[in-house]
């Protein structure tokens, strides 16, 4: 008589423990890579990148964006010896809504006992960055003709302040009605840049008034600076803070990169569906149940292997080697018919990644450069994009 094999692989990885929901949606990056992108190609391939018109330059290590939603389209495959390379293959793909960030800060690390410890910051106001912003991408947009440059800084200092309170004051007698307070930034500088620095980090801004959800207020992430010598960062770092970067500045079409997020929280869901165990048939000795435990351990206190109901979902997360298949200016270009839904639609630059990623719609993502690349064939060049279906996602 047959019966269920009595081994099975185990469900579930116990280096994710313990499965709690995320403290916050702004995550923190926690590890940067060595080399950026341009590095990683030109330690492969040599020569083959100078013709790409591309040369190391310092860069962010990584960039926020919005999670928009998902469409489809049709790539010519590019990857060498596979059976479709050359033809158009049928790829799902995400776009991510990506509006310029404004840097409001520096911030520079020296060692001490073996370990980085914060050396000091300068902040430097980011208004004119934001009016940059406004009239270079979205300005002529249809959709941002009711609004001035002075209305879109006003809500974006208001909604800076609902974040942090003591970077903007009220200022009632002002232009905008709120006033960033800077230090003094050319002084500060002198200090922050002394000494043996080995890391220099920049304290950035989304700006969500550019975005297609209606959210007021940003968020704030520091993002490492790589690409060069330590000189070479310190100077970059100097002078873009107080000004904008956009996606293009930091990420190369066709290039990989590592998506660290929150993903979508599923609530409190049984063993079956948290760890895929496989369910046992009901019969007559199984009057007590299924979809259940047997044995959680040996006591209270001790280490639980075994799977058991809890949260799903709503966790910290990386995705690695992710591909960007196109960076875009205009964002309606990619808009399907009725907008995204439970999104909206995508005004300025945007990204599209190839398959899925983690969160759900409106989730804040940060694209970092990997940090692991595969050892492998590296792309080059974007993929040629033959079709982009911009059918309608209502009733889908």
């Amino acid at each position: 008589m047959g019966h269920r094999k009595l081994e099975a692989p185990r469900h579930g990885s116990l280096g994710v423990r313990p499965r709690k929901r995320a403290s916050e949606l702004t995550v923190r990056v926690r590890t940067w890579p060595a080399k950026t992108w341009i590095e990683v190609l030109a330690e492969r391939y040599g020569s083959e990148v100078e013709k790409l018109n591309v040369a190391r330059r310092p860069m962010l290590l990584g960039f926020p964006v919005y999670k928009a939603g998902m469409s489809h389209a049709l790539i010519v495959e590019d990857r060498p010896r596979t059976p479709l390379t050359g033809k158009p293959v049928f790829t799902p793909l995400t776009i991510l809504d990506a509006p310029p960030i404004v840097v409001l800060g520096l911030r520079t690390y020296v060692a001490e006992g073996g370990a980085l410890k914060t050396q000091g910051e300068a902040w430097r106001s980011p208004v004119n960055a934001v009016i940059e912003v406004f009239e270079k991408f979205y300005k002529d947009s249809p959709f941002f003709k009711q609004y001035s440059a002075k209305e879109i800084v006003r809500k974006y200092l208001a909604g800076l302040r609902k974040v942090n309170h003591g970077l903007v004051k009220p200022d009632p007698g002002g232009e905008y009605g709120f006033k960033f307070i800077e230090t003094d930034f050319d002084d500060r500088v002198k200090q922050v840049l002394s000494g043996e620095i080995k890391a220099v980090s920049l304290i950035v801004s989304t700006l969500p008034v550019f975005s297609g959800i209606g959210k007021k207020k940003p968020e704030i992430f520091e993002i490492r600076v790589g690409g060069g010598k330590i000189d070479e960062l310190t100077s970059y770092a100097e002078k873009v803070t107080g000004g904008f970067v956009t996606v293009s500045d930091v990420f190369l079409e066709g290039q990989l990169v590592d998506v660290v997020g929150v993903t979508k929280g599923k609530g409190f869901q049984g063993v079956i569906k948290r760890f895929g165990v496989k369910e046992l048939p009901r019969w007559h000795k199984h009057r007590k149940g299924s979809r259940k435990i047997g044995a959680r351990s040996p006591g209270f206190g001790t280490v639980s292997e075994p799977p058991q109901a809890g949260q799903t979902g709503f966790h910290r997360r990386t995705e690695l080697n992710k591909r960007i298949l196109k960076i875009g200016v205009n964002g309606l270009e990619v808009v399907p018919e009725g907008g995204f839904l439970h999104y909206g639609l995508v005004y300025g630059p945007y990204l599209l990644i190839k398959g899925s990623v983690i969160g759900p719609v409106k989730r804040v993502l940060m694209l970092r450069h990997p940090v692991r690349p595969p050892l492998g064939w590296l792309p080059l060049t974007p993929p040629q994009i033959t079709y982009l279906s911009l059918e309608s996602k209502q009733g889908a």
